[in-house]
């Protein structure tokens, strides 16, 4: 009962922090866009046709008018999407591509989702390995020299580490003939899967040696942590190998705040990650972002705005209950 209550709490967070965010983007967004409707005319528009886009989308209206709108009805605009409120739910028209913003999303969802999981994976499987490396010697020479690299990534900007990497592997290699990876672009993976990760190598690389910096050292301060426990202990009496000591049983109990922290980074990166996709020109949510940030279109602000937030509920709800399921007490 007590790993129900809990899961069911969690949900109930998740659900009011995405009304929370949807409310805040709204207020956030009129705000920061005093005169939209003069930024979506077009170029030396009279002030009688900037007031009239301004009717046409409702842009007149009172911020929470207009929220409401968005939520019962969308901008009733070239049969945009009904409200997200309603179903089928949608997230409102985009004013400068005229495109209904969930469409926009699930466009550019598979290249964000191919970056941040390809991304996980390489950060987690060496994170592991030099987590445990550095606690199976703790203050001898490969941890301080595992340590020391790990603060060096983890202290590099990843636009810096993003341009190195492609100046070396893309740049220097291709004067020489090698053209092994690719320095921008994207290719689905249904077209052809060793294309879509050769392309891709070089962005996941980027993000995974910052994401490597920081876990290497959870892992190894989680395993120094548990390697100190009592049933440890018993089993090294019981002349169980270290490999198994360290891989069966420490390093079970050590992935918890791995887990925790893994939810969190890849809920970010879902979330569009906008340096990286905009050194190695892969169309993502975090370009879409920022395009229609800068282009005034609101819309598609707002909807990626509450697309990053489900994510972000969505992947710390699933740690939630993955923790509660690892945890003996609960099952």
């Amino acid at each position: 009962m007590s790993m129900i209550r809990n899961i069911g709490a969690a949900t109930a967070r998740a659900a009011t922090t995405l009304i929370l965010v949807l409310v805040a983007a709204f207020f956030i967004t009129r705000v920061a866009y005093r005169d939209p409707a003069n930024m979506l005319a077009p170029r030396n528009a009279t002030q009688e046709s900037v007031d009239a886009v301004s009717r046409a989308l409702r842009l007149d209206e009172p911020w929470y008018v207009q929220l409401g709108n968005y939520l019962y009805r969308g901008p009733d605009i070239q049969g945009a999407p009904m409200g997200l409120a309603q179903w089928p739910p949608g997230l409102g028209y985009s004013f400068r591509r005229q495109t209904p913003v969930t469409e926009l999303i699930l466009s550019k969802v598979p290249v964000t989702v191919s970056l941040a999981l390809g991304a996980l994976v390489i950060w987690t499987s060496l994170s592991i390995v030099f987590g445990v490396a550095a606690a199976r010697r703790p203050g001898t020479a490969a941890d301080r020299g595992i340590s020391t690299a790990a603060y060096i990534a983890l202290s590099l900007p990843t636009f810096l580490t993003g341009m190195l990497l492609s100046y070396f592997l893309f740049f220097k290699l291709s004067t020489y003939g090698l053209y092994w990876f690719p320095s921008s672009g994207y290719v689905p993976f249904a077209d052809n899967p060793f294309e879509w990760a050769r392309h891709l190598l070089l962005p996941w690389l980027t993000l995974a040696i910052a994401e490597i910096g920081l876990f290497q050292r959870v892992v190894r301060g989680s395993m120094l942590e548990t390697l100190g426990a009592d049933y440890i202990r018993t089993a090294r009496a019981k002349g169980v190998s270290e490999n198994a000591v360290y891989y069966r049983h420490a390093l079970k109990s050590a992935l918890n705040p791995v887990i925790t922290l893994g939810g969190l980074e890849l809920a970010v990166i879902m979330g569009g990650a906008i340096v990286t996709e905009t050194i190695f020109g892969l169309d993502g949510v975090g370009r879409l972002t920022i395009n229609s940030a800068l282009e005034g279109d609101f819309p598609v602000v707002i909807g990626t705005t509450i697309f990053a937030a489900a994510v972000f509920v969505l992947c710390n709800l699933v740690v939630d209950i993955v923790t509660e399921l690892r945890d003996p007490a609960a099952r």
